[in-house]
């Protein structure tokens, strides 16, 4: 009860998102460390939709265990309110409260919307929370916050509403929430929300003895935060190295970095496009790059699926561009707003023949930022395509950062292009065409020249071809220019070993016992569940591994070579993380075993440590909705 875990719940189109976030806001303006978590259905309107708002004064950087305060609006737009548990979709109205209490912590706090979860409503859905509340100590509060929306102003500001109730019951200060409301509203709008807004929190004052002991945690910043998800963070990491053009059609949660790119790029002179379809948005990506722009493209799931082909054009044409790849769970349409890490096998192998590309899986909105702008750094020094693996979890997340953070330089460096004076000193065919693919390459990058260059001309062909770029059988061409583009890896492998820095991030003792590996958006989770494992006793540490491909071997055994067991953590049903490490470290396959989750919902702190308690003893439970696959040969 130390720290504030507050969910909104309500249903899709109620401005649930957006209620959380100024509320986000107004915790952080007030000196608190922030983090979201969005839960939201495949629809446009209803259903039921919630985010997590967890703050305190020390960092946050994951869901907690469970939350403590629980504002339940219902679902406005509820197809079923009416009818019993045999409809399909159940009473969708009291989905915002029903669905929600399994996790409130005891002695958390509910308060519920009375003006549309009325009495007649809990009766028919046979909740029973007056008992469930006396056996988990909960304190709950029960407001016409619909009638108090619509006595002064509109039903819809029944979230304003809420917003009051909530400062009131928490003793919160309402200037940061005020502030947020002017800066986003004018005239009677503005009037109307301040108006709603103080009659709540005046009411509850006045009508409610607070019973429960859970405040809003004190807290102070020491520099100006901001306020990002993930999808922020790679689309402003995608401006800061220089990307001017971006083509995309529109999927489930890659959606987030296009819109935000499409608003931003136009201001500093680049395009965004959407186009037909996702083989379309990719082409043209390739097309721009080609013609010497640096360009993205991306999607989620099936999107990216049609982009195979485009992909291995890039690849073969060596054409550099950086792709984002918004992972949702599948198979096919599968859950299109829920997160899930299936489809890392899919990254790192689509499209024809051998693969040869960069993949990064940042964990959290910095690693989005820098891992972007190395994504493409690589992509138009080494001319392949880069992927930037995310899911639907990291994508919205909202997080506070030191704006300081973002103040880098900008990189407009177009990467291995010749100018034409060096073009001219550079081997041509001797039909005048340029050399474009060397065998001979240093680093494997064969230097690129720009559409419309003097003597730069060559061909641009996704068949195999000469240096020249003729088409070519020939298997001695063919081995030197497969060889050729396969060791730009071990090149990259070896520049990013021995830079000043590392992507892959370490957290715990170093002398530790046992050990937790972990990729993309679950790192931070997987830490904090080393911080409470530690807090037990328990002699534990983990790696957060965001380089893909190539795969930072050394790193990963000289953790491994520490351990004598390891849990790897990861949101899938086949342990894909955990099948790529063993492919390449196939000697530690009897250390590894495995953490899976794949129910729709991201890893809580508790469950990873209950599931670390199964390596130490193989009698220990598991937390319902994950799965324990022991170590090969165990």
């Amino acid at each position: 009860m130390t720290e504030l875990m507050w969910r909104i719940a309500g249903g899709s189109g109620d401005g649930i998102d957006s209620t959380s976030q100024n509320f986000a806001k107004a915790l952080m303006r007030a000196g608190l460390d922030v983090f979201t978590h969005r839960h939201y259905p495949s629809r446009i309107r209803g259903g039921h939709t919630y985010v997590e708002v967890r703050s305190d004064a020390d960092p946050v950087r994951s869901r907690g265990n469970g939350f403590n305060f629980l504002l339940a609006l219902g679902d406005s737009f509820a197809r079923n309110p009416q009818e019993g548990a045999d409809t399909v979709y159940g009473n969708e109205e009291i989905k915002p409260l029903s669905e929600n209490l399994d996790d409130l912590n005891e002695g958390g706090v509910i308060v519920y919307d009375e003006g549309l979860l009325d009495e007649e409503t809990l009766e028919r859905a046979d909740l029973d929370l007056e008992a469930r509340a006396q056996e988990n100590d909960w304190h709950v509060y029960s407001l016409d916050l619909r009638g108090l929306a619509r006595e002064h102003g509109r039903e819809v500001m029944r979230n304003t509403a809420g917003v009051g109730a909530t400062a009131a019951l928490l003793d919160m200060d309402l200037q940061h929430i005020e502030d947020l409301m002017e800066d986003a509203m004018t005239g009677d709008v503005l009037q109307a929300n301040l108006d709603i807004l103080e009659r709540a929190y005046d009411s509850v004052r006045e009508e409610y003895e607070v019973t429960h002991d859970l405040r809003v945690p004190t807290g102070d910043h020491d520099e100006q935060q901001v306020l990002m998800s993930g999808s922020n963070a790679v689309a402003y990491g995608a401006i800061d190295e220089g990307c001017r053009f971006i083509a995309g059609y529109p999927m489930t949660p890659w959606t987030d970095v296009f819109t935000i790119l499409s608003q931003h790029l136009p201001k500093f002179g680049g395009i965004a496009e959407q186009v037909e379809d996702e083989i379309a948005a990719a082409s043209l990506a390739v097309g721009a790059s080609h013609a010497g722009v640096k360009a993205m493209s991306g999607s989620s799931g099936g999107g990216f699926a049609l982009m195979s082909e485009p992909l291995g054009l890039a690849e073969m044409t060596e054409t550099p561009i950086v792709l984002i790849e918004a992972m949702r769970a599948g198979p096919s349409t599968g859950m299109p707003t829920k997160p899930e890490q299936a489809d890392l096998e899919h990254i790192l192998y689509t499209s024809q023949g051998d693969s040869c590309r960069v993949v990064f899986a940042p964990a959290n909105v910095r690693e989005c930022y820098e891992q972007t702008r190395a994504a493409f750094r690589l992509a138009y020094e080494y001319q392949l395509p880069a992927i930037v693996v995310i899911d639907q979890k990291l994508s919205g997340e909202m997080r506070n950062v030191d704006e300081s953070f973002f103040d880098r330089e900008p990189n407009a460096d177009p990467g291995s292009v010749l100018t034409e004076e060096e073009i001219r000193e550079a081997a041509h065919h001797e039909s005048g065409k340029f050399k474009r693919y060397q065998h001979d390459a240093e680093n494997g990058a064969s230097p690129r020249s720009i559409p419309g260059q003097k003597d730069g001309r060559f061909l641009a062909s996704g068949n195999e071809h000469t240096p020249e770029g003729h088409i070519s059988e020939s298997p001695t061409n063919r081995v030197a220019q497969m060889d050729r583009r396969m060791s730009k890896l071990d090149s990259i492998r070896e520049e990013l070993d021995d830079g000043e820095g590392s992507h892959q991030t370490h957290y715990g003792p170093e002398d530790a016992d046992y050990g937790l590996l972990v990729w993309g958006s679950q790192q931070d989770t997987v830490f904090e569940a080393v911080d409470q494992l530690t807090d037990a006793g328990e002699s534990v540490k983990a790696l957060g591994v965001s380089e893909m491909l190539p795969y930072p071997e050394q790193e990963v055994t000289d953790f491994l070579e520490s351990v004598e067991s390891c849990l790897v953590v990861e949101m899938n049903a086949s342990a894909q993380f955990r099948g790529l490490t063993q492919k390449e470290l196939g000697r530690f396959g009897p250390k590894l075993n495995s953490l899976l989750k794949y129910n729709g919902e991201a890893f809580e702190p508790y469950e990873i440590v209950e599931g670390f308690e199964r390596i130490v003893s193989r009698d220990a439970a598991i937390p319902e909705g994950t799965k324990f696959v022991p170590a090969a040969g165990d």
